[in-house]
């Protein structure tokens, strides 16, 4: 019996211990939610390629030790957008696919300032990255418009997802990337949670509908446009939405 848990605890141990090849550290499938502070004090000087797929990690606390950086490889782990990404000024190559990131602006503006070397990222599998793999809503309109906005806050990316950026969807990304900011709706609160607000002068319909008066036809104007295969309304898109 004591071989046999002996044995078992050797494996467990194997699992913790990096693969190295140069300057290549590999640590993968090894059940992580942090990463170790021992890897960080080791290997944080050298290391330029860093793989640590497969694991359960929801930050990136310590790894701001490696600052000679190029390749971060996270796919497969439960990173989220509370991340808060370090300062790599040499990394070029970010994979974070198979995550949990479903904010695509804040991800976009902490790898603007914290990233300056960017080149290559890949989110397939997150929610921010609209496609099949994500939601089977999604079509591929809704990935492109979702490749322009990357485009337009990261200029210098070479390769986005599995794609290669080309020329065209640079050009288009220009004229089309400051259209497609989300805009995310307020959050409906119940009627009981709601405040009463007398003096407040904004109300959704005119005052003799609310009071069961004459009902009226109004129209104003909607600042949400949505997009998707299912809605109606893309025939009444405005031109500076495009």
């Amino acid at each position: 019996m004591e071989d046999s848990e002996k044995k078992e605890d050797d494996q467990v141990q194997s699992l913790l211990v990096p693969v190295i090849q140069g300057t290549q550290l590999s640590l993968i499938g090894a059940d992580l939610i942090s990463v170790p502070t021992g890897l960080c004090e080791e290997y944080g000087q050298i290391i330029t390629r860093l793989d640590l797929s497969f694991n359960s990690l929801r930050n990136l606390v310590g790894l701001e030790s490696f600052s000679s950086l190029q390749e971060l490889i996270l796919d497969n782990n439960e990173i989220d957008d509370q991340v808060r990404i370090p300062n790599f000024t040499q990394l070029h190559t970010l994979m974070l696919n198979k995550n949990k990131i479903s904010d695509l602006e804040v991800l976009l503006e902490q790898l603007k300032t914290q990233l300056p070397a960017l080149t290559y990222i890949s989110l397939l599998g997150n929610i921010a990255c609209p496609n099949e793999l994500s939601s089977s809503d999604k079509d591929e309109e809704d990935y492109k418009r979702y490749r322009y906005l990357v485009l337009y806050n990261l200029p210098k990316l070479k390769f986005l997802d599995s794609k290669q950026v080309t020329r065209k969807e640079k050009e288009e990304s220009k004229k089309k990337g400051a259209f497609l900011r989300v805009v995310k709706p307020m959050e409906a609160s119940s009627d009981h949670d709601a405040p009463s607000s007398p003096t407040s002068r904004y109300t959704p319909l005119p005052q003799e509908v609310k009071d069961g008066g004459n009902h009226q036809g109004t129209f104003g104007q909607c600042r949400y446009v949505y997009y998707g295969r299912h809605s109606e309304g893309n025939r009444f898109i405005r031109n500076n939405d495009l």
